[in-house]
């Protein structure tokens, strides 16, 4: 397994605008990286694993308010990036493991992990310790990144009324995409 050479998440609000943040993110991220090979896919398999978490744990009111929004309805997006791959990884709390679908061709939605099935090399789901699901997909670089040292593109602020409230969520947030790669790690031995 190729050494990971850099990281990235971000926290969202699992709301419909969600959607636009991760492909910003994925977008500034991936040029940073130097992975422009593979920005068009992977810009597509964030927006479509992004749409699938606002759908499992965003607010269930037709049009939401701040009011509505718990801790609850957090999400986080998180690049990954090695010699040869990029991955994305958005969890969300959700219990309910996606499946793809099989429309027809009056459906009008279904067809999001059928184009992530076609466009990763694999994909798939895991369930870390602290809870939640992350769904996952790799995609293959077909040449190595080019990193540059130059400040990231994008600020590590988050306003102080923003911040996620320290204890369970943050937990959430900040280990869950992590998990896999410790566990993936750990079946190594």
């Amino acid at each position: 397994m190729p050494l990971l050479r850099a990281w990235d998440r971000l926290t969202l609000v699992a709301l419909p605008t969600a959607v636009s943040c991760a492909r910003a993110f994925t977008g500034c991220t991936l040029r940073w990286w130097g992975a422009t090979d593979v920005m068009d896919d992977a810009l597509l398999v964030v927006s479509e694993l992004t749409t699938n978490a606002v759908k499992a744990t965003g607010p269930q009111t037709p049009k939401p308010t701040w009011a509505d929004v718990t801790t609850q309805h957090l999400i986080g997006v998180q690049l990954r990036l090695n010699a040869t791959h990029v991955y994305v990884e958005v969890w969300d709390s959700g219990r309910a493991a996606p499946a793809a679908k099989n429309p027809t061709t009056d459906d009008e939605g279904g067809r999001g992990l059928l184009l992530v099935q076609t466009l990763a090399t694999r994909w798939g789901t895991h369930r870390p310790p602290t809870g939640g699901k992350i769904v996952w997909a790799e995609l293959t670089l077909p040449h190595p990144p080019c990193l540059t040292t130059d400040v990231p593109p994008l600020p590590h602020r988050t306003p102080e009324h923003l911040r996620v409230p320290p204890g369970r969520a943050k937990q959430h947030v900040e280990t869950a995409l992590m998990h896999r790669v410790l566990d993936a790690l750990r079946a190594l031995d």
